[in-house]
């Protein structure tokens, strides 16, 4: 027996209901609320490394920070899986309703949980496990919501519609950074990093009681409904997303022609930019807050402009060109991020010529992405303390040296690793001497309030962050219908949950421990810039190639099944 759904005509081309628009905005509003649970601890990373990292060298506290952070989105895909099935088997409204429940108490508690001098270790292990709900929660969560407003949209207003939803993770991210500045300025820098830091989890309760009043008076999705009347609900909706090749390269194109190059340029532009500001040009956490937020409030509108583009061009030129676009500028605009942030700092790199001189077998790899390695010979103390300071530096081998003698132009320190504290010293105030900044230097861009973006410096840098953020809007904007155009209702939402959720959370979400794995290794500080540009230009090639063009596509047409009798 074959069962289909009739293909939307006269119904598919009304506009919207005032119903229908309310259920969508209830939605999305839920969507903001979860992705806020889930950027608080990003915005965070550096004082969640002091808090729960307290008992590492402070050298490691921000790749484990990082790491713990990129852990909410290494088990995303797995919460893709396990929430795609039973929204496919069970329900969009409710798998809704689990998410974000899971969301928000895993937020509130990393509010109340004791520091590891509190603790010891315990503390670390619960915060990676909290993080881990949170990656779980949210892999189920985007692709229902995307699904969810797609599925009310009307035809040819489908990337319209959807934008709404995409502009979710960047209001989340927003509101998440509103709420940490307005605590900063309230309790103050020091009472912010020992404790008041905990406010903007702990609010999260509140949010999630309105989350969950709003999803709760949701209906079903009308196409849910329909499938389930008529018997056409797919029984292992894993099987026959992944299990069938069909339907597992249209997942694979999706993921390497669509979320891979999506995924590292949204994490450039609104978490890799912060990571820059504020650890390597050493801008002070206030500020480069501040410098985001304003970034992210003229953007984001942007997210339904590309995605109502989309409705009349295609969603496949306008990700595309996103993804080439910022692969060919990222250079340029990180480059006029170091000029107006710290000048100072680009001056030095420009002018101060730093050598390291070691005998080869001295000097190791230093690619250390999880932190846990302990560098002992005085070639990587030597490189690994310039890498950290944002010093370029260039290794001489000399295979007769016994010793590793660091150059800065006409003078030399010699690095001893019999006396890290004291070579460290001397090294640190000769770099000082010779012109590289120190984090309180005059030069580095400070903000006071948010109208300080008035000043050219503070104007400058907002105009380059938001060029970031207006690449991020292009490429996001119109995914999410892209993605639900690519698969049939009856396995829409596992289908499309996996290849977004490993292109954000693995390749995007592995990119600031990666990048700044990259730049600790090489001494340049842009050499991390490697890891999107590379992967932005993959899907650019496999997208142009295999990809097809969706928006006219009827999402109804391919539900199908095939039943014995």
């Amino acid at each position: 027996m074959t069962i289909a759904f009739a293909a939307r005509t006269d119904e598919s081309v009304r506009p919207m209901t005032r119903e229908e628009r309310r259920v969508i905005f209830a939605s999305s509003l839920g969507t903001v609320f979860e992705w806020y649970d889930f950027y608080l601890y990003g915005s965070l990373a550096t004082i969640i490394g002091a808090q729960f990292f307290s008992q590492f060298p402070a050298a490691a506290r921000n790749i484990f920070a990082l790491l713990a952070f990129a852990a909410g989105f290494l088990v995303r895909p797995f919460g893709a899986l396990v929430f795609g099935r039973i929204g496919d088997l069970v329900g969009r409204k409710y798998t809704f309703l689990v998410t974000i429940l899971i969301m928000g108490l895993s937020t509130f508690l990393v509010g109340i949980l004791p520091s590891s001098k509190a603790i010891g270790v315990v503390a670390p292990l619960m915060l990676l496990s909290l993080r881990l709900l949170q990656g779980l929660a949210l892999g189920g969560e985007y692709g229902g919501a995307a699904i969810y407003v797609a599925e009310h949209a009307p035809h040819g207003r489908r990337g319209f519609y959807t934008s709404w939803i995409q502009t979710t993770a960047t209001l989340g991210l927003f509101l998440s950074l509103l709420v940490i500045l307005f605590t900063r300025a309230a309790f103050g820098e020091d009472a912010f990093s020992n404790w008041a830091w905990r406010i903007p989890f702990l609010v999260s309760f509140v949010l999630l009681g309105v989350s969950l009043w709003i999803r709760v008076r949701l209906d079903e999705s009308p196409a849910f409904r329909r499938m389930k009347d008529q018997g056409a609900i797919s029984q292992k909706p894993l099987t026959e997303a992944f299990g069938r090749w069909s339907n597992a390269r249209v997942a694979l194109v999706a993921l390497f022609g669509l979320a891979v190059g999506q995924g590292v340029v949204w994490y450039t532009g609104q978490f890799y930019a912060l990571f820059f500001l504020q650890s390597i040009l050493h801008v002070d956490g206030y500020t480069s807050n501040l410098l985001v937020a304003w970034s992210l409030l003229l953007g984001t509108g942007f997210f339904v402009v590309f995605g109502g583009l989309s409705d009349r061009i295609g969603r496949k030129p306008i990700i595309l060109a996103g993804c080439l676009i910022a692969a060919l500028t990222y250079f340029p605009i990180f480059r006029g991020l170091t000029s107006l942030a710290n000048p100072a700092l680009e001056r030095a790199l420009d002018s101060v010529k730093v050598t390291v001189v070691a005998n080869p077998a001295e000097c190791g790899t230093l690619f250390n992405p999880i932190g846990t390695r302990v560098f002992v010979s005085s070639c990587d103390l030597a490189r690994d303390t310039l890498a950290r300071n944002s010093v370029r530096y260039s290794v001489e081998a000399d295979r007769r040296a016994t010793t590793t003698i660091v150059r800065l132009d006409d003078g030399e320190i010699n690095f001893d690793a019999r006396n890290v504290a004291g070579s460290t010293h001397d090294l640190l105030s000769a770099l000082e001497a010779a012109g590289y900044p120190t984090a309180k230097d005059r030069e580095i861009v400070r903000m006071s309030n948010a109208f300080d973006i008035f000043r050219a410096q503070t104007g400058g840098i907002v105009a380059l962050l938001f060029v970031l953020v207006l690449y991020v809007t292009m490429v996001y904007g119109p995914i999410a219908a892209a993605l639900v155009e690519l698969f049939p209702t009856r396995i829409r939402y596992s289908s499309m949950s996996l290849p977004y959720h490993i292109g954000n959370g693995w390749f995007g979400g592995l990119l600031p421990a990666t990048a700044f794995a990259m730049v600790a290794q090489t001494g340049d500080i842009y050499f991390g810039l490697w890891y999107p540009i590379v992967f932005a230009l993959l899907t650019v090639v496999v997208g142009a190639l295999l990809l097809p063009e969706t928006k006219e596509r009827d999402i109804y047409a391919g539900d199908v099944v095939e039943r014995a009798l």
